[in-house]
């Protein structure tokens, strides 16, 4: 009975489903397939990146320790007649270091929000499928 009944092109029904059915696994296989390429090519960038930074955070980590060292003795030594001048030079610098600290952080924190992780052209090539496929439905309705 309803494989008598054929469309406009001459399809049955099953045949119509069954190509529907293609259509949309090679749909949605598609767009899996793009967006596995757009994170590999992002984690692969990482990861090529990673050594070199750790590296350098390293570096950057050990001069700022002699520098830091440098500081809180030349404060030390202006401190000189002072008991307390070591104590007093670490807790100066110590503050000086928490507030440029916080500065830095709000403004990384700042850089972050604006800055997106999500795979961008996977998202807009979905939005606009979801499009054609409304305008699809509608003509077809129609």
């Amino acid at each position: 009975m309803i494989n008598d009944v054929h469309t406009a092109t001459g399809k049955t029904i099953p045949d119509v489903l069954h190509d529907f059915k293609n259509e949309f696994s090679t749909f949605v296989a598609t767009r899996v397939q793009m967006l596995q390429e757009e994170l590999k090519q992002n984690s692969t960038t990482f990861k090529a990146a990673l050594p070199s930074l750790v590296i350098g955070v390293l570096f950057l980590l050990t001069a700022w320790f002699a520098l830091t060292g440098g500081i809180i003795a030349a404060v030390a030594i202006a401190l000189a007649g002072n008991p307390w001048a070591v104590p007093i030079a670490f807790g100066a610098v110590a503050v000086l270091y928490g507030i440029i600290g916080l500065i830095v952080a709000m403004m990384g924190k700042k850089a972050l929000s604006k800055a997106s992780l999500k795979p961008e052209k996977t998202l807009r090539v979905l939005q606009d499928d979801k499009v054609f496929l409304q305008t699809e439905t509608t003509r077809l309705s129609a």
